[in-house]
């Protein structure tokens, strides 16, 4: 068996909702933060919706671990077993209710009612029955493919990428001993720039140093997050295929949907401006030209 052929079974053949409902405790985390952001949005008249691809007896059990046995009355539409991403391109299989014990009815659906619960259905219906469209939609996933992709680039709804990893990684970010490793790499690498020009036996003697010491903090940067494949976000300078994906296909990425409670409900994100190569970052000339002096080197590190 391929591990393609491992995932997909332990997926389909219900494997792995059987595991994480017989240790809900070892699994599900942030119940009280997730239970927060939904009353919130509920409390401020945000229409909420479940899209999921997982089974009804695995979401109403987790649900009620994590936000209580009246989970739904905070959405105002709920599907399960969506079948994405096919449920974002297909326009084939109908909206399904299912009844109070999660055995299926077959009642055509006309209108999409709080309190119920569909089975798969299509976006396309979900646009007519609703009539949420657009940029006012915003959906939190944790696929870019399967999730988020097909909405961005086909529906104009506003996507949310939920990164667990970003945990980790903010974590080590945010230390003394990466930041000041990045800044001295940004000011060696400013001045390797510069002294090349300068061909005298000396100054190549000193080029050839800095060369080295700069291959040694990029190896160790990179260390930092993992001695294998380093960051998931990014390798040395260059995002990565996942970092570069992540950027197109959604409009922000956290760690967890508890994340919005650090934010007003009307705060406002606005795109940082990333420089082109032909484009010098503001802070190189100012850097180089005081990388010299080491207490410079020292309040830039407790800066960042």
């Amino acid at each position: 068996m391929t591990y393609k052929d491992a995932v997909r079974d332990v997926h389909v053949k219900g494997f792995m909702y059987k595991w994480i409902m017989q240790d809900l405790e070892k699994y599900i985390i942030r119940g009280e933060e997730t239970y927060a952001v939904l009353q919130r949005l509920a409390n401020h008249g945000k229409k909420l919706f479940l899209i999921t691809n997982s089974p009804f007896s695995f979401v109403d059990k987790g649900m009620n671990y994590m936000v209580g046995k009246d989970w739904r009355d905070f959405f105002d539409v709920v599907i399960v077993q969506a079948d994405k991403p096919h449920f974002f391109n297909d326009s084939i299989k109908p909206f399904r209710r299912l009844d109070g014990n999660g055995d299926l009815k077959w009642d055509r659906i006309t209108k999409l009612e709080k309190g119920q619960v569909y089975k798969q259905g299509n976006l396309f219906d979900f646009l007519r029955l609703t009539g949420w469209r657009g940029s006012k939609v915003l959906y939190f996933g944790d696929h870019l493919y399967s999730d988020l992709a097909d909405l961005m680039l086909r529906h104009g709804w506003r996507t949310g990428a939920i990164v667990p990893e970003l945990e980790t990684e903010t974590k080590i970010v945010n230390t003394e001993q990466y930041s000041q490793s990045l800044t001295w790499l940004q000011a060696l690498t400013g001045l390797l720039e510069r002294m090349q020009n300068f061909h005298d036996p000396e100054s190549q003697k000193i080029l050839k140093d800095w060369m080295k010491e700069r291959n040694e903090l990029r190896v160790m940067t990179k260390n930092l997050f993992n001695p294998q494949f380093g960051s998931i976000f990014r390798t040395c300078h260059n995002p990565t295929y996942f970092s570069r994906r992540l950027c197109r296909f959604s409009d922000l990425y956290m760690a967890s949907i508890s994340c919005l409670l650090n934010y007003d409900l009307n705060y406002r994100f606005f795109p940082r401006r990333t420089p082109l190569q032909h484009e010098a970052p503001l802070w190189m000339d100012q850097l180089c030209t005081g990388c010299m002096k080491t207490p410079f080197l020292e309040e830039m590190a407790h800066i960042r």
